[in-house]
């Protein structure tokens, strides 16, 4: 089956002049996604201690799930039976599940690879799970998300360029099976580029992807424990060779350097556990800055976290409340900080989008275009 989905297309509206950012919208079946874009982890089909509510008054359109986990819990017979995951989880957005291909390799000695597919034990009861390009599609048309992700094998960093080279390869023979066995012209089926930190792979990739007319491309592989300079570099080096006229995704990065330089390379939209991670940590961000509002300085600070935010949190609460929350491991400490931290980052997105449009990016934005440094590192979280 084709994996042309004709309910979804990218709309390019305006490229910035000085860089390759640009602002586009991407139409699916359950609304817009504005971009670029900061979209928010619903790993088990609840971006955590948010209700559906307070996820959408954050400014996300579009959210995230995660195949390996639903699979493994409820199951996606289940989200079928409910009507699919947007009725299961009330979410009335775009939604985006990944093919479970990250979870599954960070398994690591619980798993064996082969062309065929992967096996494993669950975590769960230790029982052996077959995961196979085929299965993962199947299981993302049963959740019945907008955005379906191909099965991909995403390889450690280090690793030999041999390794890279066979799980480069491996990833295209696996897409091409998923493109066979996806059933649904109403979910639009992404390819993921791998290829590690090596140019030649990832252009190679690119352009094996980009030669099969999918509805959009996702850049894998990265935020797997590369430092922050090579991470800008394979997105400089890989982003300009995909198709313009597609949305382009950059996996599991939600730092503000990251995503300012990524959308300097043309990237749309993105993806993070951070906020919510930060948040059932006590930590906030705030304007680039991560605070711990367990910290002292904060117990007789009757501001809100940041007076020019918005959203609910900084509306209403100070931030010597937050602390005594978080101090007292109250759960709506959690909840007001991954308001907070979720609008921040998509806030930040869509100043990043105004200035696009008003053509002063790379002036107002300069700060967060210099070559990566070790404040990057903070993505490197996993939900």
């Amino acid at each position: 089956m084709s994996a042309i989905a004709p309910d979804f297309r990218f709309e390019l509206v305006a490229e910035c002049s000085q860089t390759s950012a640009r602002v586009g919208v991407f139409h699916t079946p359950h609304g817009i996604v504005e971009t670029p874009r900061f979209m928010p982890v619903g790993t088990l089909a609840n971006v955590k201690t948010l209700s559906p509510d307070q996820v959408a008054a954050t400014g996300a359109q579009m959210i995230l799930s995660n195949t390996y986990h639903l699979h493994l819990q409820p199951g996606e017979g289940i989200v079928q039976a409910a009507g699919g995951l947007h009725k299961f989880m009330n979410w009335q957005g775009p939604i985006l599940t990944d093919s479970g291909g990250f979870q599954v390799f960070s398994l690591s000695e619980m798993r064996q690879i082969s062309d065929r597919g992967v096996t494993f034990r669950s975590p769960h009861d230790g029982s052996i799970i077959d995961f196979t390009p085929a299965k993962s599609i199947q299981i993302q048309n049963a959740l019945g998300s907008d955005v379906i992700m191909a099965f991909d094998e995403c390889p450690p960093y280090p690793a030999t360029r041999e390794q890279v080279e066979k799980a480069t390869d491996r990833t295209y023979q696996w897409l091409l099976r998923c493109i066979e066995a996806h059933q649904r012209s109403d979910q639009a089926l992404f390819g993921i580029v791998q290829g590690g930190t090596y140019a030649d792979l990832r252009a190679k990739a690119a352009a094996d992807l980009a030669a099969l007319d999918l509805p959009g491309y996702a850049i894998g592989g990265v935020s797997v424990g590369e430092p922050p300079e090579l991470i800008e570099h394979i997105v400089k080096a890989t982003t300009p060779l995909l198709p313009p006229h597609k949305l382009r995704y950059l996996m599991g990065v939600g730092t503000y350097r990251e995503m300012a330089q990524a959308i300097a390379a043309g990237i749309d939209v993105f993806d993070c556990v951070i906020p919510t991670r930060l948040a059932r940590h006590g930590a906030a961000l705030v304007q680039g800055e991560r605070w711990n509002l367990k910290n002292a300085q904060f117990r007789e600070d009757f501001r809100p976290l940041d007076e020019t935010c918005p959203c609910y949190t900084c509306q209403n609460f100070s931030r010597a409340y937050i602390g005594h929350l978080i101090r007292a491991k109250e759960i709506l400490g959690y909840t007001l900080l991954a308001i907070h931290n979720v609008t921040e980052l998509i806030r930040f997105t869509q100043r990043i989008r105004s200035a696009i449009l008003a053509g002063n990016f790379a002036d107002e934005f300069a700060h967060w275009l210099r070559p990566a440094d070790d404040l990057a590192a903070a993505a490197r979280l996993d939900d």
